[in-house]
C-alpha cells in the first residue's frame, strides 16, 4: 500500500482513550515489545490524566482496598487519607493514574478526541486529532462515562425543577433544603441519595425493582472473583450461585450509615413527571424540586459509527482469542466496556487481563 497522504502520522497501534483500559492496554502493549509515541499513539480527549475518575463526584471511594484495585504491573499504593486497609478515595485513584502513565512513558497525547475511523486499505485512519493518525490497528478504550443514559419519561420536558445526571453529580450542596428524588437502582444511587440525604429536605429514592443490598462483609475483591466465575460458568454453559454481580449494591460506610438513618427506603418507579414533581401508576403525586438520574451509561462508541460494525440490536459482535476483536473489522479491538469484553473489563483490577490478551493478539495481527 502506499504512504499515507502528507500530513498523516504513521504508527502500528493507535489507542482510543487514556483511562484505565488504555492504560492497561498500552502498558501490554509495551511489554510485547512496541515502543509508545513511535510505535503505539494513545490518545485521550481529556484535557488532564485520570479518564473517568477525574469527573465523577467528589466523595466518592473505591470498593476495595487499594492493593485488590490495581492495574497490571504496579499495585495502587495505599491512600494516606483513608483509614488503615481503607477504600482510597476517587481522587488517590486519579492520582494513581497519572503516576502510572508517567512510570511507564506512556507518552499520552491530549486533549485529543478522535472523531470519527475510516477505513484505508490495510490500514484505519483516525480523524480529530490536529494530525490524523494512520494505522494498523487500533484499540478503542472511551468507556462509558461520555454517553450518560437518560431513559425517557412523559412530562419530563414540562418538570419545573432541577434535573441531573450522575455524570454531573459533584457535591450535595446545591440539593441544600431542597426536596429531591433519586432514581437508579445501583450503587451510585445508593450513595448519592446517602449523601443528598444529610442535606435536604427530604429525599425519596424510587428503583425500576426493589434494592438488593450485599452483606456487609462483602467488597470488590469478592464481587470480582464473583464476576469472573459467573461469567466463565456462563461461557462453559454451566450453571453459577453466588452473590450478586456487580450491579449490586456495596454497603459502603455512607450507605450503612443512611441505612441506619432510614434514608435508603426505596419505592417503584414512577410513571411520568408533573411540573411539580412526579406521578405513580395509582395517580397519587410527590411533589420535589430536583432530580437525579442514576440510570446508568452506555458505550461511548459514536466514532466508530462510520465502520458500520454494529449489528442489528446496536451491540458490536466481538471474538478471536483475546474475546476484544471486532468481528467486523479485524483491525479494531474494543476493551474495557465491560462483560461483554472481557469480565469485569470494566473495572480497575478486572481490565488488566483482556488488556494483556488484546495486546498479543494485536502483536499477532502485526506480525501476520
Amino acid at each position: 500500500m502506499p504512504d499515507p497522504a502528507p500530513g498523516v502520522r504513521r504508527v502500528d497501534v493507535a489507542i482510543v482513550g487514556a483511562g484505565q483500559a488504555g492504560l492497561a492496554a498500552a502498558y501490554h502493549l509495551r511489554r510485547e515489545g512496541l515502543v509508545p509515541g513511535r510505535d503505539v499513539v494513545l490518545l485521550d480527549a481529556s484535557p488532564a490524566p485520570g479518564g473517568a475518575w477525574s469527573r465523577m463526584w467528589d466523595s466518592l471511594h473505591l470498593f476495595s482496598p487499594a492493593g485488590y484495585s490495581s492495574l497490571p504491573g504496579w499495585l495502587m499504593p495505599p491512600d494516606p487519607r483513608a483509614a488503615a486497609g481503607g477504600a482510597p478515595s476517587r481522587q488517590h485513584v486519579v492520582d494513581y493514574l497519572t503516576a502510572y502513565e508517567e512510570r511507564y512513558d506512556l507518552r499520552v497525547e491530549r486533549p485529543a478526541r478522535v472523531h470519527r475511523l475510516r477505513s484505508d486499505g490495510d490500514r484505519m485512519v483516525l480523524h480529530g486529532p490536529a494530525t490524523p493518525v494512520s494505522a494498523r490497528a487500533v484499540v478503542s478504550a472511551t468507556g462509558t462515562w461520555d454517553q450518560p443514559f437518560w431513559p425517557a419519561y412523559p412530562g419530563a420536558s414540562g418538570f419545573r425543577g432541577t434535573q441531573l445526571h450522575a455524570a454531573a453529580y459533584r457535591t450535595p450542596e446545591p440539593f441544600t433544603g431542597r426536596r429531591v428524588v433519586v432514581v437508579g437502582g445501583g450503587n451510585s444511587a445508593a450513595q448519592i441519595l446517602a449523601e443528598i440525604s444529610t442535606v435536604a429536605a427530604g429525599t425519596t429514592w424510587v428503583t425500576p425493582r426493589p434494592p438488593r443490598f450485599l452483606p456487609d462483609d462483602v467488597d470488590g475483591r469478592v464481587l470480582f472473583e464473583t464476576a469472573t466465575a459467573r461469567v466463565r460458568a456462563a461461557r462453559d454453559g454451566q450453571p453459577h450461585e453466588g452473590v450478586g454481580g456487580l450491579g449490586d449494591i456495596v454497603v459502603v460506610p455512607s450507605v450503612r450509615e443512611a441505612r441506619a438513618r432510614g434514608a435508603m427506603a426505596a419505592r417503584p418507579m414512577f410513571v411520568r413527571l408533573a411540573p411539580g414533581g412526579v406521578v405513580w401508576e395509582d395517580g397519587s403525586t410527590h411533589r420535589c424540586d430536583a432530580i437525579v438520574w442514576c440510570t446508568g451509561f452506555r458505550p461511548a462508541l459514536r466514532h466508530l459509527t462510520g465502520l458500520k460494525v454494529r449489528e442489528r440490536d446496536g451491540t458490536i459482535r466481538v471474538g478471536g482469542p483475546s474475546g476484544t476483536r471486532s468481528c467486523r473489522e479485524p483491525r479494531l479491538f474494543l476493551v474495557g466496556y465491560g462483560d461483554w469484553t472481557g469480565p469485569a473489563s470494566a473495572t480497575l483490577i478486572g481490565v488488566g487481563r483482556p488488556a494483556r490478551d488484546t495486546a498479543r493478539e494485536v502483536v499477532d495481527l502485526l506480525g501476520s
